[in-house]
């Protein structure tokens, strides 16, 4: 049976950000903290080795395939920062087209510094995501 990589764990999401080695980044880091968790109401959370996630939903996929996942979160990877962030294809796009400088896969948004990007946008983001994610899981709320 396939085992989830990235789970919630108890380490400490200061130290994680503290062993940043770009200062700039580990900068953004804190700043991402503050504002995904003033956004969110969620305490953080370290899910795998890199990710800090807020809040969690239990997903099940029609395939049959289950887990656990962070609401929303983000990574200050050494190449750009991840901020898992989703929503429906309408609210994602404007969203994106609004939020500054970035690139964009399926359940990801990259960004190379949070100066970059509008923050207020960002928190627009994250709420959607977080109403997403109760409509599409409601049983987790």
């Amino acid at each position: 049976m396939y085992e989830l990589k990235t789970k919630e764990t108890d380490n400490s999401v200061i130290e994680f950000i503290e062993n940043v080695d770009n200062p700039k980044k580990r900068e953004d880091a804190y700043k991402l903290l503050d504002v995904f968790t003033e956004t969110t109401g969620f305490p953080a959370k370290m899910w795998g080795p890199s990710i800090i996630g807020f809040g969690s939903y239990h997903y099940k996929y029609a395939s049959g395939h289950e887990g656990d996942a962070p609401i929303v979160g983000f990574s200050p990877r050494k190449a750009k920062i991840s901020l898992y962030l989703t929503s429906t294809e309408d609210v994602r796009e404007k969203l994106l087209n609004d939020l500054g400088k970035h690139t964009s896969g399926k359940m990801c948004v990259y960004v190379n510094k949070v100066a970059d990007i509008d923050v207020e946008v960002l928190k627009e983001f994250i709420v959607e995501t977080v109403k997403f994610v109760n409509k599409t899981y409601p049983d987790n709320f």
